[in-house]
């Protein structure tokens, strides 16, 4: 009690005289995590002009101050939400905060009702208006979208190519692929290749690779395309893209193609590159090594980068020795090691937690005139963080600082990951609160890890006032964010807030996925809250979804231990069957047993629609 008394009075001598209070509370939520009662009146102030997380605390560890360095870049600012503060003169706060009420508005839906609304509120719209309401709304893909519209109607209004190519990702993202072809096919003549760019990699990342290869197809045939020389650029883009995310066969048949259709082009080194990275990536040694001799073949020289991606390639592969050897032989070849080389071993070696040589490594990179950069850094805290050595992490971190390194929300959230993974809310709200204190910005990844980690513990009160942190400071709750608070919300039977939540996700363009409804909708019926089920039935059914469930929310057993299940079984008959059968005929006719139920099964299908076609 003695010990609780002497923290408290730390915790006390710390408090600003101005605001006693926050700081109590912040001391209270720290040490005293179970203080349910407490909580609940803290929670009351989600809308507070600082939230307690925001406020001094009594940190847990001691994190390195920011450095004073002159070549350091600072920080990226926080959010205001102060209205007399405008980071950006090129536009009205009161502009920007008009808009963002009428977009938060829940009895305001994207369309019609919101354009009447804009055309009410007085304002007149500007690309760095639209900009900073990109940023701040970018989770919200209808009422962008309705903004956009909107804006393009005003006269005097001209958007320029970065902010039309911003509408087009924050479209693409969502996967409403319709609404950005209809702004592209609007104005196709005006069209830039960044916009194909940004349409083709969507695409690939939603697994939708057909379409990525018609829109570069499409695109190459424009002459704003072919006269700005950019046809190269977006073919070499689709395949970055395509072997970034696993379809790395599909890019390289349609290599082949394009070879087959000219003879004579020989890959440039870009290309190659790409291929090579797309076969490491999905872990096919063989066929990178078949790559990397046609490319000698072809007497492509290859460059620092493309021993970069053989290096990084080997250490995915947990191969580092090889990836040594490859540095030695750059070496012969006339090209010096940098950092596309040196950073991927030092990665690889710090997630085997070989740190000893991560460090003799990192002690060679520094007598190079490139030497190390901000991820040499990070490899290193990440490895530190996964092997639960937070000490030594923080050691790096002061190292970087000292270096003359500014640590980014990437260097943060490896420590953000390891207190997610280890239920560490104390530790992870106290880094938190001391980030905020230096002046860092959070990104969505913090706010994510966060989240994850008080949503799985069940810490509600503290899960909504960090989604209230998130909206304040510049983040939309996206599809990932919005999931988890509605999940938890709904386990908590707190069902009217998961309603508002839905109701909202829906409005901003965001379709929750089939396995967040079906929970609602169960637990909606089971505690005969009827008419709020069949208006979440009718929400949903007005958008376009799958109703499909993760394998791992399977409630009958995930599908793929059913198969392994079902194989072991088949194999340990069969070992029964070896042990005892003495007729080679009986396996056989055990081996094709399956094969003749599925012929049987072919021949029914089949003969029944012969039947279906004479009737």
């Amino acid at each position: 009690m003695s010990r609780l008394h002497s923290r408290l009075t730390v915790a006390l001598s710390l408090m600003p005289s101005h605001r006693p209070h926050h700081s109590l509370s912040l001391y209270f939520i720290l040490f005293k995590p179970n203080l349910t009662t407490y909580l609940k009146t803290v929670s009351r102030r989600f809308f507070s002009d600082q939230s307690w997380l925001s406020v001094r605390g009594n940190p847990l560890i001691k994190w390195p101050p920011l450095p004073h360095h002159p070549h350091c870049a600072p920080p990226h600012p926080i959010p205001t939400a102060n209205p007399n503060q405008n980071p950006d003169p090129d536009f009205s706060q009161n502009d920007f905060s008009t808009i963002s009420k009428l977009l938060t508005d829940p009895n305001i839906s994207p369309g019609p009702a919101l354009e009447t609304a804009l055309d009410g509120a007085g304002v007149e719209p500007g690309p760095a208006l639209l900009h900073a309401l990109f940023n701040r709304f970018d989770s919200s893909p209808k009422l962008l979208h309705t903004l956009f519209v909107w804006a393009e109607k005003q006269p005097g209004f001209q958007s320029p190519a970065t902010l039309f190519n911003s509408m087009i990702n924050i479209l693409a993202k969502s996967k409403k692929f319709d609404s950005a072809w209809s702004l592209v096919l609007n104005r196709v003549a005006l069209v830039s290749g960044d916009a194909f760019a940004i349409i083709i990699r969507r695409y690939t990342r939603a697994g939708m690779t057909q379409p990525a290869i018609r829109t570069f197809e499409y695109a190459r045939n424009l002459d704003p395309i072919r006269e700005s020389d950019s046809e190269m650029s977006l073919f070499e883009i689709l395949l970055d893209s395509l072997c970034k995310e696993g379809h790395v066969k599909v890019a390289s048949e349609y290599l082949d193609q394009k070879r087959k259709l000219d003879p004579c082009w020989v890959p440039s080194v870009r290309v190659y590159n790409i291929l090579l990275n797309g076969w490491f990536r999905s872990r096919k040694l063989k066929q990178a090594e078949k790559l990397w001799e046609e490319m000698k073949m072809d007497d492509v020289k290859p460059s620092v980068v493309t021993y970069g991606t053989l290096v990084e390639g080997y250490c995915r592969m947990c191969r580092a020795e090889r990836a040594i050897e490859l540095v030695h032989e750059m070496r012969r070849e006339g090209i010096e090691p940098n950092a596309i080389v040196y950073n991927p071993i030092i990665d690889a070696l710090g997630e085997a937690q070989r740190f000893k040589e991560a460090m003799r490594m990192l002690e060679q990179f520094l007598d190079l005139e490139s030497g190390p950069t901000i991820s040499t850094y990070n490899s290193l805290v990440k490895g530190f963080c996964k092997a639960g050595d937070l000490a030594e992490a923080s050691k790096i971190l002061k190292m970087m600082i000292g270096r003359g390194f500014v640590p980014t929300p990437t260097t943060y959230n490896y420590f953000f990951r390891y207190f997610s993974k280890h239920a560490k809310i104390e530790e992870g709200m106290n880094l938190y609160t001391k980030m905020i204190e230096t002046g860092y910005a959070p990104d969505r990844l913090t706010y994510h890890l966060l989240m994850k980690m008080l949503c799985e513990e069940e810490r509600l009160d503290l899960a909504v006032q960090v989604s209230q942190e998130m909206r304040a400071r510049g983040c939309d709750m996206d599809l990932a964010t919005s999931t988890m608070l509605v999940h938890l919300l709904c386990k908590m039977h707190r069902f009217e807030e998961a309603f508002v939540e839905f109701e909202d996700m829906i409005r901003r363009g965001i379709i929750p996925q089939y396995l967040t409804f079906q929970r609602m909708n169960d637990a909606l019926k089971k505690e005969g809250m009827i008419k709020m089920a069949q208006k979440l039935r009718d929400m949903m059914s007005s958008v376009p979804h799958s109703m499909k469930l993760p394998n791992t929310y399977g409630t009958d057993g995930d599908a793929s231990r059913a198969r392994r299940t079902s194989i072991m079984r088949k194999a340990e008959a069969m070992s029964d069957m070896l042990k005892t059968c003495k007729n080679p005929r009986e396996l056989v006719k055990c081996r094709n047993s399956s094969e003749n139920v599925v012929s049987s099964a072919n021949q029914l299908i089949e003969d029944i629609k012969k039947k279906a076609d004479k009737t």
